[in-house]
């Protein structure tokens, strides 16, 4: 097994930004080795309830504590490429090597708002990959003027980073995986089944990413309490067993709560990691790193986040270390 780092996410859907800022930081004193967050502008149910800002959370996480950072979002729709490498140019050139992004081809539940007709997945991604271009001239100092799915008129950035930031690319399936392996600097994916998640780095490393790094966002629930974090889990995250392209399309917390009322905790259970045993978690993410992920964030969708982030720096992190 690699050396793994161990992050924490930061879930803006779950909880507000001034309690985020406090996890981030407890996270840091328990161990964790870098953090991410979500960038949302509604929340997936109307039970979680939030949807901070996550640029200008970024700016505070980033100063607040001495730990990288990185989101994903999906530019072209809610925020235009040239703002979005703007954005991530001012982060990495204030705090250098410890800003990344990644870039994926989005939910309307996010992206819908600008009132613009949601494309098909085939149009998103071909959108995605222009953008993916547009960024990184502009890291490069280039004046871009481009009219094609997004129109660019005469940008250039005038503060840019010693290093542009890290380019990820978003992928759920194997074949959006093979496609990110050609054009981004490394690999972001959530959980799923170990043979789903075995194909899609295959194939990501087959289309053009072998070498590059790997990263894994893993959804939990945590509570030393396990009936609670199946409950916890089962109230907040049961919208999130819907299958990719429901979850890409539904554009309102209301729909994803009606498209999921059906969903039972142990639909949840079988898609998010329950328990309440550390030694079990510990030996999950040893699992995801011998597939070769070299940084794992945890998610704990379960809400009390100080008892997990002291749990997992306790008894989670130590082990994973030896």
């Amino acid at each position: 097994m690699r050396k793994l780092a161990i992050g924490y996410h930061a879930s803006h859907e779950q909880l507000a930004p001034s309690a985020l800022l406090r996890h981030v930081r407890h996270a840091e004193q328990a161990g964790f080795a870098a953090a991410m967050c979500s960038d949302h502008f509604h929340p997936w149910s109307e039970r979680q309830g939030e949807s901070g800002f996550a640029w200008a959370w970024l700016g505070a996480a980033l100063e607040a504590t001495s730990l990288s950072f990185g989101t994903v979002c999906a530019p072209g729709y809610r925020y235009h490429p040239a703002v979005i490498a703007q954005a991530a140019a001012t982060l990495a050139e204030m705090y250098p090597g410890r800003f990344w992004l990644s870039i994926g081809s989005g939910e309307a539940l996010n992206e819908h708002i600008t009132g613009e007709k949601w494309p098909d997945h085939a149009e998103r991604t071909a959108r995605l990959e222009e953008c993916a271009e547009i960024l990184r001239a502009l890291w490069r100092g280039e004046t871009v003027t481009h009219r094609g799915r997004v129109v660019v008129e005469g940008a250039k950035l005038y503060t840019r980073p010693a290093a542009p930031p890290l380019l990820l690319g978003a992928a759920i399936s194997p074949a959006t995986a093979a496609r990110v392996g050609r054009w981004a600097d490394g690999l972001i994916t959530v959980s799923q089944a170990n043979e789903q998640m075995r194909e899609v780095v295959r194939r990501f490393r087959e289309g053009g990413g072998e070498g590059k790094p790997m990263v894994l966002q893993t959804k939990i629930a945590y509570d030393a309490d396990e009936g609670t974090a199946l409950r916890e889990a089962h109230e907040q995250w049961r919208t999130n067993v819907l299958p990719p392209r429901l979850l890409a399309s539904l554009m309102a917390p209301e729909h994803f709560d009606a498209a999921a009322s059906f969903v039972r905790p142990e639909d949840v259970a079988a898609q998010v990691r329950v328990s309440s045993d550390v030694a079990q978690h510990a030996a999950w993410l040893r699992e995801d790193a011998e597939l070769g992920f070299d940084t794992i964030y945890v998610h704990n969708v379960a809400l009390d986040q100080q008892a997990f982030i002291d749990a997992f720096g306790a008894r989670v992190l130590p082990a994973l270390s030896r």
